[in-house]
């Protein structure tokens, strides 16, 4: 059962990342800046054991040699190919559960957002 819910978060994070920044998305396929930018957010990449580039490396591995986006499955792959590499004291399932823990439930982080400020004049003006 907790298996089936950690997999259904993964799943989650998994089309959250892959409509991430782009309107025309699904979320049934994720491409390879958007990979990236799960790999960095869900600190699956540590600039030591994984680099950006070994992140690179793997999406280019599992998915097609035309095509551009990864689907789901192909995804799980990934975090496969990633995690013995990450958690090197690990057997390869535990590896691969520990890696998915990383990733299950996380959404894109958003730092550097412009928001809205208010002062002066404006304050007076918006609805609060």
């Amino acid at each position: 059962m907790a298996e089936n819910a950690e997999m259904a978060s993964l799943e989650e994070s998994f089309r959250k990342f892959a409509i991430y920044g782009d309107t025309k998305a699904t979320g049934q396929e994720m491409n390879g800046k958007n990979w990236a930018k799960l790999c960095k957010d869900c600190k699956v990449t540590d600039g030591k054991s994984v680099t950006s580039t070994d992140v690179d490396i793997v999406f280019s591995k599992v998915k097609g040699k035309t095509a551009r986006v990864i689907n789901y499955e192909e995804f799980k792959k990934a975090l496969e190919e990633l995690a013995p590499k990450r958690f090197k004291d690990k057997s390869k399932e535990e590896a691969y559960e520990a890696i998915c823990q990383l990733v299950a439930g996380k959404e894109p982080i958003n730092v550097g957002v412009t928001k809205a400020k208010t002062v002066g004049a404006v304050e007076r003006l918006t609805d609060t």
